[in-house]
């Protein structure tokens, strides 16, 4: 089990270091109020974990550790968007569709709710 942490630890590290000079990189080639650098980030994460899962289901060459370190750990640490992307891609597989439009509504709506009252609380 502390392998797996270290791996995901691993690969969240890289993947946040990224985020935040990819993030930089774009805000000074296109600086705008629009959040373009997190819109564009969280594409590419989702994009990123789909080709990982794809390859991965497809060739069989990634091993269970090497699946933790890149998707959970890496894309993770990149965005945690991609992961609830990919959760609903596999709500959708298993037909659960109603748990799909659950599962956006609540954390697009919930998160921006916990957002405002954190922000509050400093108010």
């Amino acid at each position: 089990m502390l392998r797996q942490i270290m791996l995901v630890g691993a690969g969240s590290a890289v993947g946040g270091m990224l985020r935040y000079l990819l993030g930089k990189w774009i805000y000074f080639l296109y600086p705008q109020t629009f959040p373009l650098p997190t819109l564009i980030i969280n594409i590419l994460g989702c994009f990123l974990i789909g080709l990982l899962y794809g390859f991965s289901i497809k060739t069989g060459t990634l091993s269970a550790e090497a699946r933790l370190l890149l998707t959970t750990g890496f894309c993770g640490g990149f965005t945690t968007f991609s992961a609830f992307a990919f959760e609903n891609i596999q709500l959708m597989k298993n037909g659960d569709y109603t748990m799909v439009l659950l599962y956006i509504t609540a954390s697009v709506v919930l998160g921006i709710v916990a957002v405002f009252l954190g922000m509050e609380l400093y108010r």
